[in-house]
């Protein structure tokens, strides 16, 4: 458990705040691409950690991330035209570029200049993996990019979208990376064929082919053996299940500084998913989801699957606000719960939202009792605390040094019990930490 000034120091993320200072040493993604579909289109109101900030496609195509506010005399820039590289202000005419500055200041004489003293908020931005991604902390210690993978391979390989969930972002975070959950918030306790074929159907992704072996494994063995290992990046968080033979089922996430997680379900060759967890108050965020594949184009079937909840995708409306939410109970039916799962819930991302949001708006861990399982939440927190800590004592996290480490992966593997897990991550990922360096397949289309 944490006391309780060490939980509100964990997830409070607003000015002001150490985690919230952390977070906006790096790239955050604030929106999807998909968002701002054309030059001169109409702006997005966005809130980030708080900050009520407006993000718009200028004439030229390039993003701009500004406040949402204009200075004269605070009208919303938002009520705003999109026009020739800026927003004007439907109030006075002020109107600003993709930087903050003022271009245009119709209300003063033109001989003063006073528009060139006008400068709103505004933050680096970058299209990248098909989000836009903001950069919200000091302007002399912009990072690179993280090599996010999914990022890296062509669009044709991956797969990218968002949800809502009413929760605050670390507790959404660290059910990602709880690799022992799956026991009993994702799977079937019917052990006949029929129902495991029933439940790849409707609660684990078809498209990773999980066998009836590794379904048996995890339903047999609910208390994982967890080991972390520290990297460049993060963690990566190994679950190691007993098999019945010499054997260890292992499934591997990967924790990646501040906000970044990766399942643990793909075996060889399968997709691989991922998610981002971005604050929007202390009491809610974006999750931002997406499959990707190293080898080859996503096939349209894929897409379609993904686009009705599969993986951590969930099925959401045009607002991105998932259709089994908080307001309906996730849509909870009490005889599915009866008769095939343990939550009677539809959909792994909804059956994941549903128990983060029951925490509370901010889970309360003055109250928790932590066992073996969570070792790698207790890792994680220790990092992303430390990290925090040691920033407010002038020491900015080694990971924006490393953004290059980046290109992991998570996955599962099988593996004889005497490997210890150094050994396993060379097995599966062909290095000790996972990391795979840059694709080698084709170059972005």
């Amino acid at each position: 458990m944490l006391r309780a000034e060490d939980n509100r120091f964990l997830t409070e993320s607003g000015a002001g705040t150490a985690m919230g200072a952390l977070l906006r040493r790096f790239w955050l993604p604030v929106l999807l691409s998909e968002e701002l579909p054309e030059a001169d289109g109409p702006p997005k109101k966005i809130v980030v950690m708080g900050e009520e900030l407006l993000a718009f496609r200028d004439t030229r195509g390039v993003v701009g991330v500004i406040d949402q506010f204009c200075p004269h005399r605070g009208a919303n820039l938002w009520l705003g035209r999109n026009e020739e590289c800026g927003i004007r202000c439907v109030y006075h005419g002020w109107k600003f570029d993709t930087e903050g500055r003022c271009v245009d200041m119709p209300t003063s004489y033109p001989d003063l200049n006073a528009k060139d003293l006008i400068r709103i908020k505004s933050y680096s931005v970058r299209e990248w993996g098909d989000m836009v991604w903001a950069y919200m902390g000091p302007a002399d210690a912009v990072p690179e990019l993280p090599a996010l993978e999914m990022a890296l391979v062509p669009p044709s390989h991956r797969y990218v979208t968002k949800k809502w969930q009413d929760c605050n972002w670390v507790q959404a975070l660290e059910g990602s990376i709880d690799t022992a959950h799956f026991t009993f918030a994702h799977l079937s306790f019917d052990k006949e064929e029929n129902e495991i074929l029933e439940i790849k159907k409707h609660f684990v992704n078809p498209l990773t082919r999980m066998n009836t072996d590794q379904m048996r494994w995890i339903a047999e063995d609910p208390r994982p053996v967890i080991k972390t290992i520290a990297h460049d990046a993060g963690l990566a968080i190994a679950g190691g299940r007993l098999t019945g033979s010499d054997n260890i089922y292992w499934r591997i996430a990967q924790y990646l500084m501040p906000v970044h997680s990766y399942a643990p379900s793909s075996m060889p060759g399968e997709n691989i998913f991922g998610q981002s967890f971005i604050p929007v108050s202390d009491t809610n965020c974006w999750i931002y989801t997406y499959a990707w594949n190293p080898e080859r184009p996503l096939t349209e079937a894929e897409r379609e699957g993904y686009a009705s909840g599969n993986g951590v995708m969930a099925v959401v409306d045009e607002n991105y606000v998932p259709l089994r939410n908080k307001s309906n109970d996730y849509l909870i039916d009490r005889k599915l719960q009866k008769t095939r799962s343990y939550t009677g819930i539809q959909g792994v991302s909804e059956q994941d939202a549903a128990v983060q949001d029951s925490q509370g708006p901010i889970a309360d861990r003055t109250r928790e009792h932590l066992g073996p399982t969570d070792l790698g939440i207790m890792h994680f927190r220790k990092l992303i605390m430390e990290a925090a800590r040691a920033l407010q004592a002038g020491t900015p996290p080694p990971h924006l040094a490393h953004q290059d480490r980046y290109a992991v992966r998570s996955g599962g593997c099988v593996t004889h019990k005497a490997k210890d897990l150094p050994a396993v991550m060379v097995e599966r990922f062909g290095d000790a930490n996972g990391y795979v360096g840059r694709p080698r397949i084709a170059a972005a289309e």
